[in-house]
C-alpha cells in the first residue's frame, strides 16, 4: 500500500486530535464514557487530547501524511509503574470533571495492564471513518511491530470493538483472558504480542 507515514510531532497536536475525534466518535467505549451524543461531541476533543498530550511527550505518533489516520504508542519498562501524573484522573478532570466514567475506563485499563515485561503499548490507533477497510491501520502498525520482532519486545493494546480485535489478532495478538468489563457498558480486550521470528 502506497501510504506515507511520518512520525508527528507537537506541531501535530490539533491534527491528530481531530483524527481520534472523528475515528473514535461511534466507537463503543467513548459512547459509554459520554452517552449524550451532543455532549460527547463538545467534550471528546478535550478527553483525546490527553491520550495525544502523554503520547507525544513520551511516546511516539506515527501519523499518515493525508491526516486521515494516527497511531499512538508508548514504550513500557518492566517492573511497578512511578509514581507521577495521574492520568485517569487527569482525563476526568480535563474533559469532563463531573463524569465519573471518563476517569473510570482509565482505572479499569490500568489495573489490568502488564507491568512484568518492557512492552510497546499502543494506547490508540485512530483511521477515520471514510478510510477504514482500507489495510490503513496494519499499515501504520507495521513498523513498530516489525522492531518489536527484530529488537524481541513485545507488544501490548486495548481493543474497544470486535471489529479491532479481528485486525489485532491478524497481526499477532492474542486475548490475554480477562476482559475489561465496562459497568454497563461494553467489554474492552486485553492483547498480548509476542515478538515473531521473520
Amino acid at each position: 500500500m502506497g501510504v506515507r507515514i511520518r512520525q508527528a510531532d507537537q506541531r501535530d497536536r490539533d491534527q491528530v486530535v481531530r483524527i481520534l475525534e472523528v475515528a473514535f466518535h461511534e466507537d463503543p467505549v467513548s459512547s459509554w464514557v459520554f452517552p449524550d451524543e451532543q455532549h460527547r461531541r463538545a467534550v471528546h476533543g478535550k478527553f483525546l487530547g490527553v491520550f495525544a498530550d502523554v503520547t507525544l511527550d513520551g511516546g511516539r505518533v506515527d501519523l499518515l501524511e493525508d491526516g486521515t489516520a494516527a497511531a499512538l504508542w508508548i514504550s513500557v519498562p518492566a517492573g511497578a509503574p512511578e509514581e507521577g501524573e495521574d492520568t485517569p484522573a487527569l482525563m476526568r478532570e480535563t474533559a469532563d470533571p463531573d463524569n465519573e466514567r471518563a476517569e473510570l475506563v482509565g482505572r479499569l485499563t490500568g489495573a489490568v495492564h502488564p507491568h512484568d515485561r518492557a512492552h510497546e503499548y499502543l494506547l490508540m490507533i485512530g483511521v477515520s471513518p471514510e478510510r477504514q477497510g482500507e489495510g490503513i491501520g496494519e499499515t501504520l502498525m507495521r513498523k513498530v511491530l516489525e522492531r518489536c520482532d527484530r529488537e524481541g519486545v513485545p507488544a501490548y493494546l486495548e481493543a474497544s470493538s470486535g471489529r479491532s480485535r479481528g485486525l489485532y489478532e491478524r497481526l499477532g495478538f492474542t486475548f490475554t483472558g480477562q476482559t475489561v468489563d465496562l459497568p454497563d457498558g461494553p467489554s474492552m480486550w486485553p492483547m498480548w504480542r509476542e515478538p515473531q521470528a521473520g
